[in-house]
């Protein structure tokens, strides 16, 4: 079994929106395809992955350092024992030759879409969903029973833009979402905690069904004022209060504010998840941790950052990874964390799930596509294409 090429394509997201410290209006995502010699139905069997939302595409460091590692590499060394299915493990190895520890940043997010990749691979091979791969090899037995999803929207759009934020989570509401997120810290406390209360009014006025999100945006004072605003209204939780390696801030927060915090998404190590664990005064039973695969070198590092939050007395129900897509359901749902993000009308294509995806009750369930099912997402079949097949008709 052999690699026969592998691509990558930088892929714009759509719309004009932003939170408080980002417009999305340039971003890109890498995706990446890694055929194989393997054939199904007479295709060639393809992993499809990228590297999460919200950032910016990793072409270069693609293309620079990573792809020739993987080509470079002899193709029985990245295969599992029986040569039947690729090492993930021994694929990272390969990637991170030559790298020094620390400094995760970019590199981070490309690794991990081709780390992905490989686990779409791998369950293609097998012919089934990737969660029920990603399951069997961590030794997880899921439930069957969906997991719970909320939907992420709420952000800032540019005067002029049609409806409202109660509009946006209302039509969230009509495609069978009961729990939202919402962005704060773009507009002062009182224009805020106007928006929240109109979200609270389409969330039937109940706290625990709203999370709100600063972005990192808050110093010290602010993050404390906007606390006591948001106190009494007791919701799901409130999110990247502070800068996301301010551990002495979100210590002070979380030793003050009675509700969830939830932060996480801007660590790319299980380093640094150390030391949110052992600085940042995150609650067992409480807090939130949202690490991201696509962000943070893959599923393999991913799963070291679950066993570090359980070695310290957290429950991996406290992971709801950042980012609202099909390789986040099929994770959260292999592994059994306690919820996914959706993102059903922002940051296509990629952004939500598939039409197939059953969601019921506040519960989401994968499709039993092969692999991620991204193939089934109406929204990427035009850049699958255009990657597999160099052509944008």
């Amino acid at each position: 079994m052999r690699i026969t090429d592998i691509r990558e394509l930088s892929v714009p997201l759509q719309g004009n929106i932003a939170n408080a410290l980002v417009s999305f209006a340039e971003h890109t995502v890498s995706l990446v395809a890694v055929c194989t010699d393997q054939l199904r139905d007479g295709r060639p069997v393809t992993g499809l992955a990228f590297n999460s939302i919200g950032r910016f595409a990793q072409g270069g460091l693609l293309r620079e350092r990573f792809l020739p590692r993987l080509h470079a590499a002899p193709p029985d060394s990245l295969l599992d024992a029986g040569g039947t299915r690729f090492d993930t493990a021994a694929i990272t190895r390969v990637l991170m030759r030559n790298e020094k520890p620390g400094g995760h940043g970019d590199r981070a997010a490309a690794v991990a879409a081709l780390e992905l990749a490989f686990w779409d691979l791998n369950a293609k091979l097998a012919g089934e969903p990737a969660w029920q791969t990603i399951a069997r090899h961590f030794g997880h037995t899921p439930q069957g029973q969906g997991v719970p999803v909320y939907a992420a929207g709420g952000y800032y759009y540019p005067p002029g833009h049609a409806g409202s934020l109660a509009d946006e989570l209302r039509a969230y509401q009509d495609q069978g979402y009961t729990a939202f997120k919402m962005k704060i810290g773009g507009a002062p406390l009182a224009q805020d905690m106007a928006r929240v209360e109109s979200a609270l009014g389409v969330a039937g006025g109940d706290g625990s069904r709203l999370a709100v999100d600063a972005n990192g945006r808050f110093d010290l004072p602010t993050a404390l004022d906007y606390a006591r605003a948001l106190a009494p209204l007791r919701l799901r939780w409130f999110e990247e209060i502070g800068d996301p390696l301010d551990y002495a801030l979100n210590a002070q927060m979380a030793a003050v504010y009675p509700g969830a915090i939830a932060t996480g998404e801007n660590l790319f190590s299980a380093r640094d998840v150390d030391n949110l664990l052992r600085h940042g005064g995150m609650r067992p039973g409480r807090d939130v941790f949202q690490m991201d695969p696509g962000l943070s070198y893959g599923l393999g590092e991913y799963a070291r950052m679950l066993s570090a939050m359980e070695a310290a007395g957290f429950a991996r129900q406290q992971a709801q990874p950042h980012g609202g897509h099909l390789i986040n359901l099929h994770i959260v749902t292999g592994l059994g964390l306690g919820g996914c993000e959706a993102y059903p009308g922002v940051f296509q294509p990629f952004g939500g799930y598939a039409p197939g995806c059953r969601l019921q009750a506040g519960r989401v369930w994968p499709t039993d596509a092969p692999g991620f099912g991204l193939e089934e997402k109406p929204e990427l079949a035009q850049p699958i294409r255009q990657l597999l097949t160099g052509s944008t008709a």
